[in-house]
């Protein structure tokens, strides 16, 4: 018997899946979504049917947003067989160039095995950049947002050195939130943000980007700083001014495309699961990958993250720093990069088969992972090893402070260019210089002239082991208080003494 206003095929649909999640969850984490399904119904606006209500889940397509989403999807199916109605879930999952097709596969299996693509109170959108639309697994990468991803990557490299961390997570993690208020603002918006974040959490976050806005002058007008809203519009001044430092201050269209959406209801609030719930991976394997159809591919399942390949790309930089400007080996780099990982990888608690698989990857298999990262780099962003290699030398920073160095060891052709490399980068806007150098320098880094400008001017940020490290500027403190770095004993010369250096990554 179907429920009123429901079709009896939907009706049975949600019955079906219901008994499904009833079969596959353990008591404790079924018992923990109808408690939470309760909780939630009480947090729902009540100057409207249950059914007008919309809930967003963020979904990235690793395995704890899988288990986040199966868990609100019990907790909607419970409220159905309570109710014969319930909310409506907004599904979004913010793309970006590091995102194999592989995760958009698991993605579509997910959705596929919880019958969401099937029920009309399910909306499943994926968001490219700045465009919002519903998910299809075969929709192709937005050149665009290649683009920019690689530049992103490219120029905040330069400026670190390289570090794993900013270089590829910075302009990531603004991008995430941007989408969050994409989603939540789109097609009349939504009335909570579920979260699989304790209110601590929450806290920190808020805290976090009130004292980043205040330390540099960037907090909105008093009367605009509450709620989810105030945050987006704080973190929007922030990311503003991170991205005129990383592209240049005239750069208004790149900065433009780096905005952070405020558009989103007053007073929206984020409704937090974190309290019914338990996210140990290995408590839930059969569901990851027998029911939900989860694989943890040799891409996209790269030490922390199951739906990214950027750590391999991180640990590929590491190694590549020790080759190049270290004299030691490319398996050295590697090497130290994977025990870093791995340690990572125990404090987030992953399940042991897991830890293994990737030890055992790594293991004796320098060149095989060198080539496969090469291909991984040029496949998703169009980067080359001699790019990477010029990231790591960071030579054109602090007025090309470093250039001599990396042209001896890197381009010693153009050794003796050195001089003219200087004038042409030092030149003006405008002013092409000589047009041959000029062709040679954006081969080998992958950036145009302007952009080579851009950092010439610019500041290098290299973090530092020793306490206290000089945090005066945006870049270094965006990460501030980040827990993926370690501290590592290392050699900055094939014979050299051990001396400490900071490593971060995921």
């Amino acid at each position: 018997m179907s429920s009123p206003g429901v079709s009896a095929d939907i009706s049975e649909l949600r019955s079906s899946a219901l008994r499904e999640l009833r079969a596959v969850l353990s008591t404790q984490n079924y018992e923990g979504a109808v408690r939470c399904a309760m909780r939630l119904h009480d947090a729902l606006p009540d100057d409207r049917p249950l059914g007008s209500s919309v809930v967003l889940v963020a979904y990235g397509g690793g395995k704890d947003s899988s288990y986040t989403l199966t868990f609100v999807r019990a907790m909607q199916l419970v409220l159905f067989q309570l109710h014969g109605t319930t909310f409506r879930m907004r599904v979004a999952t913010n793309r970006h160039a590091g995102m194999p097709r592989t995760v958009m596969e698991n993605i579509d299996r997910v959705y596929g095995a919880l019958r969401l693509a099937e029920d009309p109170a399910c909306e499943l959108l994926l968001i490219d950049g700045r465009r919002v639309r519903p998910f299809d697994v075969d929709v192709p990468q937005d050149t665009d947002v290649v683009e920019r991803n690689r530049v992103d990557i490219l120029m905040t490299g330069h400026r670190t050195a390289a570090d794993a961390r900013p270089t590829f997570c910075n302009a990531c993690n603004l991008s995430m939130v941007n989408s969050f208020g994409l989603a939540a603002g789109h097609d009349g918006g939504v009335d909570l943000i579920i979260t699989g974040d304790s209110q601590r959490e929450q806290r920190d976050y808020y805290l976090w980007v009130s004292r980043l806005a205040k330390r540099f002058g960037l907090q909105p007008p008093r009367d605009q700083r509450s709620g989810f809203k105030g945050f987006l519009t704080a973190l929007d001044n922030i990311s503003q001014a991170y991205f005129a430092d990383i592209h240049g201050s005239d750069a208004s269209g790149v900065i433009a495309d780096h905005a952070i959406t405020t558009d989103v209801r007053e007073g929206l609030r984020f409704f937090s699961i974190y309290d019914d719930t338990a996210y140990a991976s290995g408590d839930h394997w059969e569901l990851l990958t027998e029911y939900l159809g989860f694989r943890f591919d040799d891409i996209a399942f790269s030490f922390t993250e199951s739906d990214c390949g950027n750590p391999a790309l991180m640990a590929h930089l590491r190694a590549l720093k020790c080759e190049r400007r270290y004299g030691r080996t490319y398996a050295d780099g590697l090497d130290e990069y994977v025990r870093f990982a791995i340690s990572l990888m125990g404090k987030k608690e992953f399940p042991p088969q897991l830890v293994d698989v990737m030890r055992e990857r790594y293991e004796g298999s320098a060149d095989r992972m060198r080539g496969a990262m090469d291909a991984y780099a040029l496949d998703a962003y169009g980067l080359t090893e001699e790019q990477l290699v010029a990231m790591v030398y960071a030579p054109f920073t602090e007025k090309g402070a470093g250039l001599e160095e990396y042209l001896r060891a890197e381009q010693p052709d153009l050794a003796e260019a050195a001089p003219r490399m200087h004038a042409l980068l030092d030149g003006a806007e405008g002013d092409e210089g000589d047009a041959d150098l000029s062709r040679r320098l954006e081969s080998a880094t992958g950036l145009t002239l302007g952009q080579l400008r851009v950092l010439y001017r610019g500041s290098l940020r290299v973090t530092s082991a020793t306490a206290g490290a000089d945090q005066g500027e945006l870049i270094d403190s965006i990460l501030e208080g980040d827990p993926h770095k370690e501290v590592i004993s290392t050699r900055h010369s094939a014979d050299g003494p051990l001396v400490p250096e900071l490593l971060s990554g995921r």
